[in-house]
């Protein structure tokens, strides 16, 4: 089906259910219970979740194919909204352009950076794109400003030209939109207790990273996508054969960058507001987490660390002190306090320590990520399985 495998086929159907039932799957409480906090199921999260998923898909086809660390990717995000913010000041508000060319300009910006940098490799390589990518970030925050916004950053205005669309009645504010189809467009749906919110703007997003999720499955299994592993094997090897290793390796940094400028489009197209802070370089370091967290060199790993860490972000962070004292209240007054004195720290502006302490234990006991736990599970239910099938005092004939 559509050039996959069965298996990756199946994979591609199991993300695309996840996608298309998130507001169930991620509204597992009734509103109103004390689990309510827990529920992810809301507009704005659900878009970043699947944005940022297309961020770390297009990171693991440069770092988990090619073993080459950048630490610059936040700049190709950053120049991709603010390409997608211009394009809907000067021309329509419609998301289609300003995907379009957020994705081009981000594919000509990392050709750039990626021919300079891919002149090196290991850590010198690392350094530099982490180079460009401070030097864009200052470059926007205080050099560009006409064109940036500098610190307050840039949003759509009413007097904005926008060539292509109608005038605006006095005093309304621009809008993104699909064909006439706003972004911010929802509908709920109230079972019992239960309220799921299906977002116009978040199924948009997922239907673009299903698209780039299938892409990436083409490159990993295409004879490009052996290339890049046998770089990421041994590249001087590879070089000792004859065969050049910098045009695939400056594809790959080139698509990479094109994943990037997309999730950058795709957050305009979301939230119409960009900031420099898009480009620092803990965002950079943020989309290496999602990508080792999931599993480096894996089809779905990097959607599975994105997922986490922006879970962890927006709702991990919201447990605040009252929070905590409303969960234990049932405890006796000194039991309540010190439990409330431990997990305080972990929680709310302290949710990077909880990060940091799974990151800890995922890097020293799934070194392969959330996908090599995954299968560790699965491989101890088969095991199971076989036991139980198989004839107590019987062996299986080796085949």
């Amino acid at each position: 089906m559509l050039g996959l495998t069965k298996r990756d086929a199946g994979l591609l159907a199991i993300v695309a259910a996840l996608c298309i039932f998130a507001p169930f799957i991620l509204n597992p409480f009734p509103e109103g219970s004390g689990m309510a906090q827990f529920n992810a199921g809301y507009p704005d999260l659900m878009q970043r979740l699947v944005i940022f998923g297309i961020f770390a898909i297009g990171f693991n086809i440069l770092f988990g194919l090619t073993g080459y660390l950048s630490f610059g990717h936040a700049a190709f995000l950053g120049v991709g909204s603010y390409a997608a913010i211009w394009m809907m000041k000067l021309l329509t508000m419609n998301v289609i352009p300003a995907i379009i060319i957020s994705v081009l300009v981000a594919g000509l910006f990392s050709l750039l950076v990626g021919y300079i940098s891919l002149r090196r490799s290991g850590i010198y390589f690392s350094i530099l794109t982490l180079a460009f990518a401070q030097m864009s970030y200052a470059l926007a925050y205080s050099v560009l400003t006409p064109i940036t916004g500098g610190e307050t950053g840039l949003q759509p205005k009413y007097t904005d030209p926008r060539i292509l669309d109608g005038a605006l009645e006095g005093g309304a504010t621009p809008q993104a939109n699909l064909f006439g189809l706003s972004m911010k467009s929802s509908t709920e749906l109230n079972i019992g207790d239960w309220v799921f919110t299906f977002n116009a703007g978040y199924y948009i997003a997922a239907f673009v990273m299903l698209i780039a999720f299938y892409l990436s499955i083409r490159i990993f299994r295409s004879p490009f996508g052996m290339m890049l592993r046998a770089v990421k094997s041994n590249q001087q090897r590879m070089n000792y054969t004859g065969l050049n290793s910098k045009p695939y390796t400056l594809a790959a940094f080139v698509i990479s960058g094109m994943y990037a400028g997309l999730a950058g489009g795709l957050l305009v197209a979301m939230d119409t507001q960009v900031g420099a802070e898009r480009m620092f370089w803990t965002a950079s370091g943020e989309v290496v987490i999602m990508t080792i967290l999931g599993g480096a060199g894996t089809l779905i790993g990097p959607v599975l660390g994105a997922g986490l860490i922006k879970y962890m972000e927006n709702i991990v962070s919201k447990i605040n002190k009252t929070v905590l004292e409303q969960w234990f209240a049932f405890m006796p007054d000194g039991i309540e306090d010190l439990l409330v004195t431990l997990v305080y720290p972990f929680v709310g502006k302290g949710w990077h320590l909880t990060l940091g302490l799974v990151f800890m234990l995922v890097v020293i006991f799934l070194p392969g990520g959330l996908v090599e736990g995954g299968s560790r599970v699965g491989n101890m239910f088969r095991r199971k399985k076989t036991d139980t099938d198989t004839p107590a005092g019987k062996t299986t004939p080796a085949e």
